[in-house]
């Protein structure tokens, strides 16, 4: 995901001066008027030593997780509780991440960790090609799973590397992972197959996780599971080996049913990169998908947000903020709100809410400036927000909650 990984931009709710933040959900008529601020802003400033922190996910009770950057510019995977900030560590590599909305309500936090092991084929895997982990290294890298204080790695399917991207309450995981199978369709020296993968507790045992593969949609040789829900529905993408992942292996988005019978979703129309991104509880689908235009044929990454509605014939094009070229559907909740980023333009990246017909930029709705609210990566139920802000005093990235007001 090189690209992704450029565009992707991306905390607990915590009370200040012990004042305790409190939400509520948005109804179906729920308006935000673009000249009110309607959202309250908290940024933590606790970080593992970096100046660059991201929150990827928000559960139910306000639990974030994501990354922060060491001082050394090294990444760990961490999570926030009531602004205080939790190292999650490696599988003993130098980084770890969760790039995507990996956490359930319980607490469980899924992502990806470089390990000690050296990659044999030294490949351009997900985690250093997209940039979700910024040192490049020829170590194996694989997803994990982290619960009660201790981080686990999920096998693969039978290759080297793997990538953890979501996890529902039934702590069923998905992400992709590697087969043995070399595939000629493979570039960027991307050597082995990688396949969707559907990880959850073996039935009787203890701490003992099975892998289930999640087949492409006939004629594909590759596919990658990007969220589940709690019915156990989970989505990503279908096509060539190509890089891991994106581009023309993201021919296809796709839906696999409870039972891993996969189902192309509707796109916006272009060759390459549709890619859903998350998934609710009813079955509607968001992401970020090419339209057709120059470059589009060839891989360039020219998406828009869609939201495909359950059922739908077509996927619906969310469109971008102003002047901007790009724009990517990160999130959605039980509501129908749906959060992401809007890019490109002459303003930078900026953080965005879409509900009831309405693409907002989500800083003319909170009370975030002078700072920069420039990425919403994950939405709770109650409307929280959480994902990126840029500190107007010291220039740091942060990461912030948004609670409806």
């Amino acid at each position: 995901m090189r690209h992704i990984a450029r565009v992707m931009l991306i905390g607990a709710v915590c009370g200040c001066n012990g004042e305790t933040e409190s939400s509520r959900p948005l109804g179906p008529d729920a308006t935000l008027p673009r000249a009110t601020a309607s959202y309250h802003v908290v940024k933590f400033s606790s970080s593992l030593g970096g100046t660059q922190s991201r929150g990827t996910a928000i559960n139910s009770v306000g639990l974030v997780a994501g990354f922060s950057n060491l001082a050394d510019g090294t990444r760990h995977a961490a999570v926030w509780r009531n602004g205080s900030i939790t190292d999650l560590h490696t599988l003993g590599g130098p980084g770890s991440s969760v790039p995507w909305p990996g956490l359930n309500d319980a607490g469980m936090v899924v992502g990806i960790s470089q390990t000690d092991q050296v990659d044999p084929l030294d490949e351009d895997w997900s985690c250093e090609l997209g940039g979700f982990l910024p040192q490049t290294t020829n170590l194996i890298c694989s997803g994990f799973v982290w619960e009660n204080g201790v981080m686990r790695e999920l096998p693969t399917l039978g290759g080297n590397h793997g990538f953890a991207t979501g996890v529902n309450n039934r702590s069923q995981i998905v992400g992709w992972a590697e087969t043995a199978v070399h595939d000629p369709t493979c570039t960027d020296n991307q050597v082995l197959q990688f396949r969707a993968v559907l990880w959850e507790p073996k039935s009787g045992s203890t701490g003992k996780i099975k892998a289930r593969e999640l087949t492409p949609l006939p004629g594909d040789s590759a596919s990658a599971a990007t969220a589940i829900n709690d019915n156990g529905q989970a989505v990503g993408i279908s096509g060539d080996c190509d890089q891991a992942v994106g581009r023309f292996s993201a021919r296809h988005a796709v839906l696999w049913d409870k039972n891993g019978k996969p189902s192309e979703i509707p796109n916006l129309g272009g060759v390459t990169w549709h890619t859903p991104m998350d998934i609710n509880g009813a079955g509607d689908v968001v992401g970020f998908s090419n339209p057709p235009g120059a470059g589009d044929p060839e891989g360039v990454f020219i998406s828009h947000a869609f939201l495909w509605t359950n059922g739908a014939a077509k996927a619906k094009d969310l469109g971008t903020l102003d002047d901007d070229p790009l724009s990517e559907a990160l999130a959605i909740n039980s509501h129908g709100q749906v959060v992401g980023i809007s890019f490109g333009g002459t303003s930078g990246a900026r953080a965005f809410l879409w509900q009831n017909g309405v693409l907002v930029n989500l800083n003319d709705v909170a009370d975030a400036a002078p700072d920069v609210l420039l990425s919403a990566q994950d939405i709770n139920d109650a409307g929280q927000i959480t994902g990126r802000v840029r500190d107007a005093v010291t220039g740091e990235v942060l990461v912030f909650v948004a609670t409806l007001k």
